[in-house]
């Protein structure tokens, strides 16, 4: 089975459903239209038109922050939205850019902001032999329960800066310590736009890989992994290629992973709709 079906999967958007959300003259997210309908009750700060949604607020940062986030409550008190552990996003046009506001992370695919994480393949050599340390996610996990994952993954927040959220979740998901974080080596990034029941997730993933020692053995201690497993990493390759073992995301990483390390040859068909599929700009 071809890895192509994970990209396609990962990039599955229909745009005519869609409606750019914008702030200050730039598009910030993507509305679908039945959630653009939504925020006609929100009219004092939703401007909704046919070829796109205003979000008309000013004040600066904080004063959009918290104008948006009294939005979020009433839609989580509806059930249209759910809050997640009031874990905050910036919402920003492109990647560094100024941010116009923060957004809460349960209601980022309600609003199609974009969003970013860091994932990190924890790999090792045996002699001829790759090894990659794979993750179980917990079972009460909102996304993705019980699904293989990266030895490291997690969401940039408002509060950490990319270095920063690599360091602290490589602490807390893992047990690697700083000295040993400090020699991850960031290689990559795959972005993708996928329609979700409640919006759209248009994501990019900042990768590093680590070639960590062989007396290491990752320990997690926030609770959101169960388990980890060394295993060899064309293992691994084949199984992201014939089933969905893997969090869907975490499928495109993987991939990429596989193209640079040679476990996919361009001898292969679709070898570079492959790569092209993974570094695709972001939308």
């Amino acid at each position: 089975m071809s890895l192509l079906r994970h990209i396609r999967d990962c990039n599955a958007f229909t745009a005519e459903c869609f409606l750019p959300l914008e702030h200050a003259g730039e598009r910030v997210g993507l509305l679908r239209r039945d959630n653009a309908e939504t925020l006609q009750r929100f009219t004092d700060l939703f401007r909704i038109g046919t070829d796109r949604v205003t979000l008309d607020a000013g004040g600066g940062f904080e004063a959009v922050s918290a104008a948006v986030d009294a939005v979020v409550e009433r839609l989580v008190a509806a059930g249209i939205v759910p809050r997640w552990r009031n874990e905050f996003f910036a919402v920003a046009p492109r990647w560094g850019a100024p941010a116009h506001f923060r957004l809460d992370r349960g209601a980022v695919p309600f609003f199609g902001t974009r969003a970013y994480g860091v994932h990190l393949n924890g790999y090792r050599r045996d002699g001829d032999r790759l090894n990659m340390w794979i993750g179980r996610r917990a079972a009460d996990k909102q996304v993705a329960p019980d699904k293989l994952d990266n030895l490291v993954a997690g969401g940039i927040s408002c509060e950490h800066g990319l270095d920063e959220t690599l360091a602290k979740e490589a602490e807390e998901e893992a047990g690697i310590p700083h000295r040993l974080i400090a020699r991850a080596v960031p290689v990559s990034a795959v972005s993708y736009r996928m329609e979700t029941p409640l919006g759209v997730r248009n994501d990019t993933l900042f990768i590093y890989d680590l070639d960590v020692p062989s007396d290491f053995v990752p320990r997690n201690t926030d609770g959101e992994i169960v388990a980890f497993t060394l295993m060899d990493a064309t293992e691994v390759v084949a199984r992201v290629r014939s089933g969905d073992d893997f969090k869907f995301n975490v499928n495109l990483v993987i991939a990429d992973f596989a193209v640079r390390h040679g476990l996919v040859s361009a001898a292969d068909g679709d070898y570079l709709e492959l790569v092209a599929g993974l570094h695709q700009p972001p939308a």
